[in-house]
C-alpha cells in the first residue's frame, strides 16, 4: 500500500474503500509511522494543529440495569463503581463553569441506565438551560436510548450534540451486550440527527472483535452521518465479563485511530477512554490523528490530569483550540 497516495487521493476528495480500511489494520508495525503520516497528511489538512478539549461528567452513576460486559456500572459486574442518583442542578452547573475556565469546547453530562426517566429529563433539560444561558460552552449529553419525544425535549433545551455509541459492528454487537438490541443504538442515533443534535457515536475497541468488525463500525457510522467519533480502547474493568481480555497495544491503537481519520476525513476524531492505560508512552502520537480528546479523567477512571494533558499537548507541537461562540 502506498500509505501516501491514499491520503492525497482521500484529499482529493475520494473516499477510502473497505479493502484499503482493512489494510490500514493489518499492516505491520515496521509501516504504522508511514500509516500515521498518512492519517496525520488529511487531519492536518482539515484541522491544522488544533486540539479541543472535553470534560466529561459522571452525573448519574452505577446501578444500570444493562448487561455491557466491558461497564463496571453494568448489572453483570462484580466491580465497586461509584454510585449515585443524578446529581444536583448547582453540581451540573459548576461542572460546566469548571470545564470552561479550563478552556474545552465541550461539556459532556453523562448518565447510566437504559434510558432517562421524565424526572432526570426535567432536571437535566433544565440544568442545560441555565447553563447555556451563563456559560460559554457547547452541552453533549449522553442518557442512553431516547425516544425522539425526549430527543426534541434536548435540543430545545439547548443540547448541541448527542451521544450514543453504537461500541461494536451490528455483526458483533450481541457478545457486547443482549440486554438491549444494535437496531436500539441505531434507532436512537438516528433520531438525534433527525430532531438536530449533532451525532457524537463510535466503539469501544479490543472487545475481542475481528479487524473486519472495526471497518464495518466505521462504515456503519459513516451511514449514519456521525458527527463525532470517540474511539475507546479497553482498560479492561475487574468484575467485569471483558475484564479477562488483553488490552489492545499502542500500535493496535494508533492504527485504527489511523483507519477512522481516513474513513472521516473532516469529521471529529476523539482519542477517549483508555488513552493513557493503552497508549502508554506513545500517546502523544493519537494527536497526529485524532483532533480531540476527554480530560480531567473519564466515568469511573482517572485520566492523567488536565496539566499533564497541557504538558503532553504542548510539547507535541499542537494547541488547544479555543472555543468561539
Amino acid at each position: 500500500m502506498n500509505w501516501s497516495k491514499l491520503s492525497h487521493r482521500i484529499l482529493e476528495g475520494t473516499s477510502i474503500d473497505y479493502s484499503e480500511a482493512l489494510a490500514v489494520l493489518e499492516s505491520d508495525d515496521n509501516d504504522l509511522l508511514r500509516v500515521l503520516n498518512a492519517a496525520f497528511t488529511v487531519r492536518r489538512r482539515h484541522f491544522d494543529r488544533n486540539v479541543s478539549l472535553h470534560v466529561i461528567r459522571n452525573a448519574k452513576s452505577g446501578s444500570c440495569t444493562e448487561d455491557c460486559s466491558f461497564c463496571s456500572q453494568s448489572m453483570v459486574s462484580k466491580g465497586e463503581p461509584p454510585r449515585h442518583p443524578l446529581i444536583s442542578f448547582q453540581k451540573l452547573l459548576d461542572g460546566a463553569r469548571q470545564a470552561s475556565e479550563m478552556n474545552a469546547k465541550r461539556y459532556c453530562i453523562v448518565t447510566s441506565g437504559r434510558g432517562p426517566s421524565d424526572k432526570e429529563l426535567d432536571a437535566i433539560c433544565e440544568a442545560v438551560g441555565e447553563i447555556k444561558r451563563r456559560i460559554p460552552i457547547q452541552i453533549c449529553t449522553s442518557l442512553g436510548i431516547l425516544t425522539e419525544t425526549q430527543a426534541r425535549r434536548l435540543k430545545s433545551a439547548g443540547v448541541d450534540r448527542y451521544n450514543h455509541n453504537l461500541e461494536s459492528s451490528e455483526r458483533y454487537f450481541d457478545s457486547v451486550c443482549t440486554s438491549h438490541l444494535y437496531s436500539d443504538r441505531y434507532r436512537t442515533a438516528k433520531i438525534a440527527k433527525r430532531v438536530g443534535l449533532e451525532l457524537c457515536s463510535g466503539g469501544l475497541i479490543g472487545l475481542g472483535e475481528e479487524l473486519s468488525d472495526r471497518v464495518a463500525l466505521a462504515f456503519e457510522l459513516r451511514d449514519l452521518g456521525a458527527d463525532s467519533i470517540p474511539l475507546n480502547f479497553l482498560d479492561p474493568r475487574p468484575g467485569t465479563p471483558s475484564g479477562r481480555l488483553q488490552k489492545p497495544s499502542p500500535g493496535d491503537c494508533l492504527r485504527t485511530l489511523s483507519m477512522f481519520r481516513l474513513v472521516f476525513p473532516e469529521k471529529e476524531i476523539r482519542v477517549a477512554g483508555g488513552r493513557e492505560s493503552c497508549l502508554g508512552h506513545l500517546q502523544a502520537l493519537s494527536l497526529y490523528v485524532a483532533d480531540s480528546i476527554f480530560t480531567k479523567g473519564y466515568l469511573t477512571t482517572p485520566g492523567q490530569g488536565f496539566e499533564s494533558d497541557l504538558e503532553m499537548i504542548t510539547q507535541a507541537g499542537f494547541r488547544v483550540s479555543e472555543y468561539i461562540e
